[in-house]
């Protein structure tokens, strides 16, 4: 396995992880409920939003997913990722929350463009 294919799934890993502790965080912590009135977003976006995580995490991580459904998921993500920026921007939460989803975002990224160099 070369360096490439390595980092690939390091990332890929990574925000898969992430993706699918935030969407169990969104079914079972309290403060996560209260985040999200925060942000001024009704409550059904939060379920809506864990069952995407949960399904763009496995999509990403199986190999034999078709590529075309694998660019959904990293849209969606990224997508995600931009859109929560603003929203803790906008709703006057400190720094650490609005540059937080863009740091992920890179990762994102990263493992975007490793997947189409290596084509796993």
């Amino acid at each position: 396995m070369n360096v490439k294919t390595i980092f690939y799934w390091v990332t890929t890993v990574a925000i898969s992880a992430l993706m699918a502790f935030s969407a169990v965080s969104y079914f079972t912590n309290t403060e996560v409920v209260d985040g999200f009135k925060h942000l001024g977003f009704p409550d059904y976006f939060r379920v809506e939003l864990g069952i995407a995580k949960v399904l763009g995490a496995i999509v990403l991580l199986l190999p034999k997913i078709p590529s075309q459904i694998k660019e959904w998921a990293y849209a969606g993500f990224g997508i995600t990722f931009i859109s929560a920026a603003v929203a803790h921007s906008q709703s006057g939460d400190p720094i650490s929350m609005v540059i937080a989803p863009f740091v992920v975002f890179g990762i994102l990224v990263t493992s975007y463009v490793l997947y189409h160099k290596t084509k796993v």
